[in-house]
């Protein structure tokens, strides 16, 4: 009886050990993936191979655990680089977020005090949680996020491999929040149950409104498909999970996307008050679960192309899900938009399941800076504009700050914004006062990504326009200010410089005569007043033209400078006439149109000045 009891009592303590390393989260539960070993017919994936990193509800994470726990399997949590897939194997840049909350199950949208979208189906406020949890991410120092930065991929790291070389491209740290866009598709009710095509559809329907349409604008985005109370998208409250992501090839690249459930459908199942209790932990599954499918997106951005358990295919959330206590236990995270509860990821350099972790930064980004155009012609008083347009030509990206000088002094040159994710673009906007002289000046602008700098310059010819005269003769402004209108009139993009013109008339018939006018002093100095005109004229001269006239009203004499005409030529005309320093002026540009179908007349004019 006694040697009986050795080899039961024995087999016995083996289980207690194995059910007690799994608690604590050192167990990786096996799901059904290509390529993968072991298969736990427990898991959400299992025969569902699309449902990568599916979150399992308590209970059947539970079950996954007992299974193996009876098969006395055992495994390794480290994750191996899976060699990328279409060259994607995680989002190493600044990743960009994109909220969909999909269906008019959601209701009437409305709107909060930090500009969160809201809907009245929600009266939980799931929708503005998760956008304050997602702005709030790589901010107030939140570390949580630090455990992904590394992770990389690129050619320079091996297909196996356990750790990033130097030279490779890390996951970013979102340090503005990843939060990019957010959409509430009310076009019509989701389907129910919404299946995986389907919400991959909408996914490329969410790219397509954010104007995401090529393979390089979702080279770091990803889509969180939300969905509202009472629905069951892929029927997710039978099949036992919380949530998964995937991708799918499309017209406009890859596109990530996450399916994410109303959670509180199914409460405490899917971390409803997991980690604070009462009212404060109401929305504790929805941090937790989308926390871990995001941390999987961005290190397994193309499964299985990315991090990945190579006997599992398990995913940094994955390893790590539903711990209470201990090593890795879920907790608040502090953000710079509040405390959200998270669970721990899986970190390779630590071998544990981390809750933080310091940023791991790649050490050889670069980028480039180009300014398009590179040389303005700028009237004193008035200004033009300049892209600056940035991209990575080594490693991820990473934030460039943006500065600008003049040299010599005198215009001033400003940048919206002061800095960008490399790969995004700023506007430069060159300013020359009235008492700026003519002559030409050199704009620097300089970007600064870490200790890497580069610059770019923009070259600046600045013109006289008479002191006090003419008020924004260029409309670079992009309005009338400083003139007064009369019929129809639009300030146009079609320009002879600059980035916009004023249209006097309408490309669409109309009947008379439309204007713009303004009354100015010509300063001591000037003796011309020039302005550049095009005619779109089908009609003939006798029913349609342009015209322009110009009064002295110190001497009460009007001249006309422009006669009538009509052509139809596309070119840009220049018109010159000599003015009297000291002298009040009236300047009219007139457009006359007969109103006959098929042969609307209008006019460009652009570049007013004095000289």
């Amino acid at each position: 009886m006694q040697k009986r009891m050795v080899p039961i009592f024995f087999i016995f303590v083996i289980f207690l050990i194995l059910t007690g390393l799994a608690t604590a989260g050192v167990f990786a539960v096996a799901a059904s993936r290509p390529g993968t070993s072991i298969t736990n017919p427990y898991s959400p994936a299992y025969h569902h191979s699309y449902r990568h990193g599916a979150v399992p509800t308590i209970a059947q994470f539970g079950k996954m655990k007992a299974y193996l726990s009876k098969q006395h399997i055992l495994s390794s949590n480290t994750l191996t680089y899976g060699g990328g897939i279409d060259n994607i194997g995680v989002t190493s840049g600044i990743e960009q977020v994109y909220l969909v909350f999909w269906g008019t199950q959601w209701g009437t949208q409305g709107t909060d005090s930090n500009g969160n979208l809201t809907f009245s189906s929600d009266t939980a406020g799931a929708a503005p949680y998760l956008q304050d949890l997602l702005k709030g991410l790589g901010t107030g120092n939140e570390l949580w996020s630090g455990t992904m930065t590394q992770y990389c991929d690129g050619p320079n790291v091996s297909r196996g491999a356990t750790s990033c070389p130097s030279n490779a491209a890390h996951v970013g740290y979102p340090s503005s929040g990843p939060l990019t866009g957010v959409w509430y598709d009310s076009s019509g009710a989701e389907p129910d149950p919404a299946t995986f095509q389907q919400l991959a559809g909408e996914a490329a329907t969410a790219a397509s409104h954010f104007g995401n349409t090529t393979q390089a604008s979702n080279r770091y985005a990803q889509y969180v498909i939300v969905s509202a109370t009472g629905t069951d998208p892929d029927n997710y409250q039978t099949n036992g999970f919380c949530a998964w992501h995937s991708f799918n090839r499309t017209s406009y690249g890859d596109l990530a996307f996450t399916n994410l459930p109303y959670l509180l459908d199914v409460g405490a199942s899917c971390g409803e008050n997991f980690v604070n209790s009462g009212s404060a932990g109401t929305l504790d599954g929805f941090s937790i679960v989308e926390g871990h499918e995001y941390a999987e997106t961005i290190t397994d951005q193309n499964p299985d192309g990315g991090w990945t358990n190579s006997s599992t295919g398990e995913e940094n959330g994955d390893e790590c899900a539903w711990i209470s206590s201990g090593q890795g236990a879920a907790a608040d995270v502090r953000m710079g938009t509040g405390s959200y509860a998270m669970q721990s990821t899986w970190s390779n350099d630590t071998n544990r399941c981390d809750i933080s972790h310091p940023i791991v930064t790649s050490s050889s980004n670069d980028f480039s800076l180009n300014a398009t155009p590179n040389s303005l012609t700028i009237t004193q008083g008035s200004s033009r504009t300049s892209t600056i347009s940035t991209a990575v030509s080594s490693g991820q990206a990473d934030t460039v700050s943006l500065s600008g000088s003049v040299a010599p002094s005198g215009p001033t040159a400003s940048l919206s914004p002061t800095s960008v994710t490399a790969g995004g673009s700023s506007t430069l906007t060159v300013s020359v006062g009235s008492s700026v002289g003519p002559g030409s000046y050199t704009v620097t602008v300089t970007g600064t990504e870490g200790s890497t700098q580069h610059s770019t310059t923009v070259s600046v010819t600045v013109t006289s326009s008479g002191g006090n005269g003419i008020v924004n003769g260029g409309f670079e402004t992009g309005t009338f200010s400083g003139w007064t209108r009369s019929g129809k009139t639009s300030i146009s993009t079609s320009t002879h410089s600059g980035n916009y013109s004023a249209r006097v008339g309408s490309t669409s018939p109309t009947n008379g005569n439309s204007s713009i006018k303004q009354t100015f002093t010509a300063s001591g100095g000037t003796s011309t007043l020039t302005f550049w005109y095009l005619v779109h004229c089908p009609d003939t001269v006798q029913h349609d033209w342009a015209t322009a006239t110009l009064k002295d009203n110190t001497t009460g004499k009007t001249i006309t400078i422009l006669p009538k005409t009509c052509t139809n030529n596309t070119t840009w005309v220049k018109v010159t006439t000599s003015i009297t320093a000291g002298h009040s002026y009236t300047l009219t540009l007139t457009s006359r149109d007969d109103n006959r179908a098929g042969n609307a007349t209008s006019t460009l004019f652009d570049d007013v000045s004095l000289n």
